[in-house]
């Protein structure tokens, strides 16, 4: 997909998404990981627009990534959720892959929390573990900046506090709040869609990471060269390869994300009340 298609597809479905949801203005833009699903239940008066409406989208493959966006009311800010993404490992660009950022951007909106499903590095991390991220490393080999500038985007921007120190506090105090303890490292983000060999895990951890998936930075780097504030929360569903004596499983992935999803969800909508 060329630059300009690009360009294209987001004032198109831009458009499409204002077409539908009228007057409202949402000021936050929520992505939810595989099994994150649920919070979308919460929101009130809600606008579901499905991926195959909007230009540029595209319908995920993957279990647990529902596909549509969400408009509406949660905790008293208007907000817009992403119900599921579509992975570079399914054959888009990074670029593609960034598109939802740039659109929800260009409706306004001026806060990023991304959520995601991540195996855990750091030795301490059990299936479950609620981890803040305080930065992350993109080894995915891809950037979604590359090529010419997309408009409304920083050509150089600074990625030295990449997660919004003050929205990390507010989200340990909603945590603290609800009793849960929220653990903070930093995220590195792989292309997939193989899970991580126990050798590449070692030197994960050597690199300084505490948890890896398969999403997330690219959206934080399309976030940020628009100068959105980033908020990023990794739910750790299993130790990384070579970390226990056992193999991976997406439905086992799947089966953490669910049980732990709702305190995720709680979590998030007290982040973004209006209330606190």
């Amino acid at each position: 997909m060329t630059s300009k298609t690009l360009v294209d597809h987001a004032a198109i479905a831009a458009h499409t998404i204002t077409e539908a949801i009228g007057p409202r203005k949402p000021t936050v833009a929520i992505v939810l990981g595989s099994g994150l699903g649920r919070l979308a239940d919460s929101v009130q008066n809600a606008v579901r627009i499905p991926y195959d409406m909007l230009a540029g989208f595209h319908v995920p493959s993957v279990v647990g990534h529902k596909g549509e966006l969400v408009v509406g009311t949660l905790g008293g800010t208007e907000v817009i959720l992403q119900s599921g993404r579509f992975h570079m490992y399914e054959g888009h660009s990074a670029q593609e892959a960034a598109l939802p950022v740039r659109v929800v951007s260009l409706l306004g909106a001026t806060t990023l929390i991304v959520t995601n499903a991540a195996g855990g590095i750091r030795r301490t991390f059990q299936p479950g573990t609620l981890m803040l991220l305080s930065d992350h490393i993109n080894l995915t080999g891809r950037n979604p900046l590359e090529g010419p500038v997309f408009p409304g985007d920083t050509r150089f921007p600074d990625m030295s506090v990449a997660y919004d120190a003050a929205l990390r506090a507010r989200a340990k105090q909603v945590a603290a709040s609800l009793g849960v303890t929220m653990e903070e490292g930093v995220y590195c983000g792989l292309l997939g869609p193989t899970y991580e060999t126990p050798a590449e895990v070692r030197m994960l951890e050597r690199l300084g990471a505490d948890a890896v998936g398969m999403s997330t930075v690219v959206e934080v780097i399309a976030a940020r060269a628009r100068g959105m504030r980033c908020l990023g929360i990794s739910l750790v569903t299993n130790p990384a390869a070579g970390t226990f004596a056992g193999t991976l499983d997406h439905s086992e992935v799947m089966e953490v994300a669910g049980k732990a999803g709702e305190t995720l969800a709680k979590i998030v909508e007290g982040v973004v009340s209006t209330d606190r």
